[in-house]
């Protein structure tokens, strides 16, 4: 990149190659993607083919040489890498999914599956989980390649199937069986931190991701006795499974912070004035007290904190019988556990508890928490590239309450953050979006992105 000047601002050593060209483009493709329809359903029914070629082409284009992987037909993944500068850096990893949550146009105001921009808004399911992070990434690698740029480490991109379920036949699979194309990938960024989280009083939050909890779904079975519904039976299947499931859906589960928790109210009590948080592990009660006047003093940021301070055990499904006057032998129930990093041991001690003598549990499928540190360079870099263009930007550490596919990838020794930057105006619920009816993102937030995602992939 020799001189000259973009949209974007004076194009130069240092200077991001973002154009006019490459903010368009951030828009089309999150639009074009969400029209191709890559509903996941679970249990394997799901289709990313379609849109893994469209990334293929527009890597192709680009001189970017795309790899197409799946373990099964349609589930499709594409894997590329960008040479970097310097051999002996480790690569960074950068990964988003194609598949999408279900969606009933019936539920919609704008048709989930349309990609429309409507007043500079587009419309779709994907719109921020997360093809619009996809579209980002594709925008500023094509700009890359434009203005001959070279990032300093490689860059490997992975598009996968299959996050919205159990990652078997995306990440999983990447993971277990092509493990040579992510050589040297020390640190990976992928979704949801990096947004706009107003919290009130000109406070803007962008919570960056640095830990996840883990995923414990549990199947539950309660064993008993077949027998007429008229008649007595101290051994009901659906009577045991029943006050299971109300003991563990009943459980107030203590307060363990892990340490991007624990940096995440620290800091957050810096932001709001407050004095530092002790946040003594050895006194239960004190820590829990503290904690919950933490929260109380957050206000509406307190979202972002509450949900990963303690594990958590959600009954979400329950099949049993198949006919009112039968009493079956069997009743099975289904439990969304999530457990904090360093309390897994604890989950399980406390589900075989909870379940009693008469309640069989199996992890149905399980992966660990993860953590990242928030005193790296790498976080060091994504927060600075967030602030450059929010200088008010109030970046806090995170942890993410749910999963992504850096729990997979992190098998291959890969630290995960969580960026997909985006700068969203006063009253837009960015958390209400994700799996939600009427999911939809700013074209303004899109550019945003576009330009911090370039700045700090380059930094990095």
């Amino acid at each position: 990149m020799t001189g000259g000047t973009t949209a974007a601002g004076p194009v130069g050593p240092g200077a991001p190659p973002v154009d006019d060209q490459a903010l368009a483009e951030a828009v089309a493709f999150t639009s074009d993607l969400i029209r191709i329809d890559t509903t996941n359903r679970g249990q394997g029914d799901g289709v990313e083919r379609a849109a893994a070629e469209y990334v293929a082409e527009r890597l192709a284009e680009a001189g970017i040489e795309p790899l197409l992987l799946e373990k099964a037909p349609d589930r499709t993944n594409v894997v590329a890498r960008v040479p970097g500068t310097d051999p002996s850096a480790g690569a960074l990893l950068v990964h988003g999914h194609l598949d999408v949550v279900p969606a009933h146009a019936d539920e919609w105001t704008v048709h989930p599956f349309s990609g429309e921009v409507r007043d500079g808004i587009v419309w779709g399911r994907g719109a921020v989980d997360m093809k619009n992070a996809d579209a980002m990434v594709l925008a500023v690698v094509r700009a890359w390649a434009r203005h001959g740029v070279r990032p300093r480490r490689d860059i490997v991109l992975a598009f996968t199937a299959d996050e919205e379920d159990s990652a078997q036949y995306g990440s999983g699979f990447l993971a277990d069986q092509h493990a040579e194309l992510f050589e040297g990938c020390t640190e990976g960024i992928s979704e949801s931190g990096a947004y706009t989280f107003h919290a009130g009083g000109g406070r803007r939050i962008y919570p960056l991701a640095a830990g996840e909890r883990g995923t414990a779904w549990l199947r539950l079975t309660a064993n008993g006795r077949a027998g007429h519904g008229s008649k007595v039976n101290e051994e009901n299947a659906v009577s045991r499974l029943a006050a299971a499931v109300t003991r563990i859906g009943d459980h107030r589960w203590p307060i363990r912070l892990a340490p991007t928790v624990r940096a995440a109210l620290t800091e957050m009590a810096a932001l709001y004035g407050l004095a530092r948080p002790v946040l003594d592990d050895s006194d239960p009660e004190a820590l829990t007290a503290e904690v919950e006047q933490l929260l109380a003093a957050f206000g509406r940021a307190a979202t972002l904190v509450r949900p990963v301070v303690r594990n958590s055990s959600n009954p979400t499904m329950l099949d049993a019988g198949y006919k009112v006057n039968v009493i079956p032998g069997s009743a099975t129930g289904h439990i969304d556990g999530r457990m904090v990093p360093g309390a897994e041991e604890e989950f399980s001690r406390t589900m075989d508890e909870l379940t009693g003598p008469d309640v069989d549990w199996e992890f149905q499928h399980r992966e660990i928490p993860l953590q990242a540190p928030v005193d790296s360079s790498t976080y060091g870099v994504l927060r600075s590239a967030l602030e450059h263009f929010d200088p008010d930007a109030h970046v806090v550490p995170y942890c993410m309450s749910g999963g992504t596919d850096a729990k997979q990838f992190s098998r291959l020794g890969i630290v995960g953050y969580g960026f997909t930057p985006l700068k969203l105006p006063e009253g837009f619920d960015y958390n209400a979006m994700f799996h939600g009816v009427d999911e939809r993102v700013p074209v303004e937030a899109l550019h945003f992105g576009t330009r911090v995602l370039d700045r700090a992939l380059r930094a990095l």
